[in-house]
């Protein structure tokens, strides 16, 4: 869902009315297992909802904002400090919060420098490649998936080729097959095998892709993929358009990153504990990511959700339309990756 700075949401102050259509959740968020789809499933319940936004970085607060304020006050009402079946019996702590105006130029501004090389950002696992396909290449894709049917979500539309990726429950159903990936990636899953970061002893047999298609302004809620849904390795293929997205790792218990902070990592310490670390890279048209190792089973990623990236220094706008080619393999037995507290199938 579309998100404003959480910046601009603030606590009612004296004297104005307390009710509003936008609710401050706490206990709630991926930090602490929480995806924005279940916040959403659960908070409609009650009426429309505009958008679910991060209150903060701690990855455990949210803002919840409906178009109109008796919806806010009956999920007030219904959820606050009682456990919610629909989210693991969470106790969620929920006050009203009042949207403020703020400056245009807000929506441009970055706490976290953007890299333009993976390497930079010195997340084990993480690697992209420039140009993985030409141009030409680029116009065929776009004119291979716009001749077919496209599912339009509430923001986005998207094509599903192997297996359906159902949002609802973060899942594939591995006994409904649509066939084969589409002849017009062959190519391109092809070349993926002999992707120059891959071990010599990795295998690669992609056989699930989703197609996103991204309108201005429309990015991507922070998640990391589901570990029982897919393997070790996610490729996404940019195409039309370029974006920044940004990576967050939510420190919980000892488990630290063997990394230490560098340039393009902010590291939040509020006074509750919680902290994440976030880094950020630019990905221009025809890239290829790799996710794989910590960056795909520790690390969330989000595309922010703008019309106006800042890079650096540079101002880029994004473009009438962005697509991305999401290639995966589907799991068909539990995850035993060595990140079980981000880990579905070792909780």
């Amino acid at each position: 869902m579309g998100a404003p700075s959480s910046s601009r949401f603030r606590r009612p102050k004296a004297g104005e009315d307390e009710r509003s259509p936008n609710l401050f959740v706490a206990n709630c968020g991926p930090a602490v297992g929480v995806s924005y789809e279940a916040i959403g499933s659960v908070f409609s319940a009650f009426g429309d909802v505009k958008g679910i936004y991060a209150a903060d970085d701690s990855g455990a607060r949210v803002i919840v904002s409906y178009f109109d304020e008796g919806s806010a006050q009956a999920a007030f009402n219904s959820l606050h400090s009682r456990p919610c079946p629909d989210l693991a019996n969470r106790f969620l702590h929920i006050s009203y919060s009042v949207l403020e105006d703020s400056p245009a130029t807000h929506h441009i501004t970055s706490s976290v420098p953007v890299s333009l090389v993976a390497s930079e950002l010195n997340i084990p696992g993480l690697f992209l490649l420039q140009d993985f396909v030409s141009a030409k290449e680029e116009e065929e894709l776009l004119a291979a998936v716009d001749s077919r049917p496209w599912n339009n979500l509430s923001k986005r539309r998207v094509q599903h080729y192997g297996y359906e990726f159902c949002y609802d429950i973060r899942n594939v159903n591995t006994k409904q097959c649509l066939g084969e990936l589409p002849s017009f990636v062959s190519s391109i899953v092809e070349r993926v095998s002999s992707f120059p970061n891959l071990d010599d002893s990795t295998s690669v047999a992609l056989d699930q892709l989703t197609v996103n298609e991204y309108p201005p302004g429309v990015g991507l809620s922070p998640h990391i993929d589901t570990h029982s849904a897919f393997e070790g390795l996610i490729f996404s293929l940019s195409l039309a358009g370029p974006c920044i997205m940004e990576f967050r790792r939510y420190l919980e218990g000892s488990w630290l990153p063997n990394s230490t902070p560098g340039m393009n990592m902010a590291v939040e310490n509020p006074d509750d504990n919680s902290s994440v670390l976030r880094r950020a890279i630019y990905l221009p048209p025809r890239s290829m990511l790799l996710l794989s190792g910590e960056a795909r089973y520790a690390w969330n990623h989000y595309i922010p959700h703008h019309k106006i990236d800042m890079v650096n220094d540079t101002v880029i706008r994004r473009a009438s339309r962005r697509v991305s080619f999401t290639f995966r393999k589907v799991r068909e037995g539990p995850c035993r990756c060595e990140f079980p507290q981000y880990c579905d199938s070792q909780k």
